[in-house]
């Protein structure tokens, strides 16, 4: 579920730099889902789901 988010975003944020529409909000979103990344990776949490 997390992979399909970041995906999601990763490619919103490609369009958003090609297009410059919404640049803003998915610049933060796509940081604010690298940072949960980071965070499960370092505390070693296994997903939920």
């Amino acid at each position: 579920m997390l992979w399909t988010i970041i995906a999601i975003l990763l490619v919103l944020w490609v369009l958003g730099l090609a297009t410059h529409v919404v640049g803003g909000l998915i610049h933060l979103l796509l940081v604010l889902a690298v940072i949960l990344v980071l965070v499960r990776l370092i505390t070693g949490r296994r997903p939920v789901a």
